[in-house]
């Protein structure tokens, strides 16, 4: 297993459209064990292939609180079929946009149906942080970030602030 360097905002690959994977083989459950590696580092409870630069549509999850065993769960092709009129909001934040948390409105309760890496469909019924958590992430596979759910306002400070962060960083780096 690899930790894999994470893509920070404002990297245009972070709205880039994940494609499918055409099977579940030995490489993708090698990307998906990289990818939980990577998202226990970092520290974090989910993450996108695309967070790691991967433009497939694969995400790890582990929602087990602090104490508690270890929980992974890996989605590989996922799609939300359904979700309630019911809304929740929870304060997210994103290991590609370090350091920003912003509370978020969303379906308080989803169903996902996803290929798991034995390569077998699965349905699963989530409510609570799973189902933000795979909310947010499945976003990722669409170029979706959370700040897109807040204000205009609030979304172009925090881009703002990505940016000159990241011209800081090439200009240190000159």
């Amino acid at each position: 297993m690899t930790i894999k360097p994470l893509i920070i905002l404002p990297d245009p690959i972070l709205r880039q459209v994940s494609t499918p994977l055409g099977t579940v083989d030995d490489e993708a459950r090698r990307l998906a064990e990289d990818m939980l590696e990577t998202m226990y580092d970092a520290p974090g409870i989910g993450l996108a292939a695309i967070q790691i630069g991967v433009p497939r549509r694969m995400l790890v999850l582990d929602v087990s609180r602090e104490g508690e065993e270890k929980t992974p769960l890996v989605f590989i092709n996922p799609e939300i079929v359904s979700s309630s009129d019911t809304r929740s909001v929870y304060e997210e934040g994103c290991l590609s946009i370090p350091d920003y948390y912003a509370e978020v409105e969303r379906p308080a309760e989803i169903t996902v149906r996803y290929i798991d890496r034995d390569g077998k469909e699965q349905t699963l019924d989530a409510d609570g942080l799973l189902a933000t958590c795979l909310q947010h992430e499945i976003d990722h596979l669409n170029g979706v970030l959370f700040i897109d759910h807040i204000s205009k306002l609030k979304r172009d400070m925090v881009i703002r602030k990505f940016t000159k962060s990241a011209k800081m960083r090439v200009s240190k780096a000159i």
